[in-house]
């Protein structure tokens, strides 16, 4: 679980100093220049991430389990996640009104991810990882509708039609695929 921590704290860390204390981020970005700091930034992302991945690995080969399996989680899991895929399609497909409205869907979308998967499993693993990434999501969310809204173009309903399938078309990627093929779980076979 240390492991597992520590990527938590370095790859949430370095994704909230925009929220938490900009006035650092930006003496940072000074001291170090764009690219410095992207490069810092990615760095320590990278190693977050890695060890998030390694830190869960190993804490999934001894599970400590903090209740019982509650009957349609799991269900209600995926129905969750669909919302989530189209709330992450929302963030990079253009001229939608998803985006329009919700000003900063990446975030909602995380937030959406970390609930359903905090329903839908019962470990301690579990609870500190898509706990910290839900309490993170609602911070940086917060920190986000306090900053001026970004510009983008003016919305159609093509562009949200297309947003809407290609957030279906991810959701059925990773429910009926990807899911069990890279982490060996099948969401909706239990």
């Amino acid at each position: 679980m240390t492991w597992l921590a520590l990527g938590l704290a370095l790859f949430l860390g370095i994704h909230m100093t925009r929220a938490i204390a900009p006035n650092w981020r930006d003496a940072q970005l000074a001291r170090l220049g764009e690219r410095g700091w992207k490069g810092l930034y990615t760095l320590v992302s990278l190693i977050g991430f890695g060890l998030i991945l390694w830190g869960f690995s190993q804490a999934r080969l001894e599970p400590v389990t903090l209740w019982a399996p509650i009957r349609g989680m799991n269900h209600a899991a995926a129905a969750l996640m669909l919302v989530a895929m189209v709330l992450l399609s929302s963030a990079y497909m253009p001229r939608n009104h998803i985006k329009a409205k919700l000003q900063h869907p990446m975030t909602l979308s995380v937030k959406v991810w970390a609930f359903a998967h905090l329903i839908a499993n019962n470990t301690l693993a579990d609870a500190m990882l898509f706990g910290s990434f839900l309490v993170w999501s609602i911070l940086v969310f917060r920190a986000a509708r306090r900053r001026p809204a970004p510009a983008i173009a003016a919305p159609t309903a093509g562009g949200t039609a297309a947003t809407v399938a290609v957030g279906f078309a991810l959701w059925a990627f990773f429910a009926f695929w990807a899911h069990a093929a890279w982490l060996g779980i099948a969401p909706l076979g239990r």
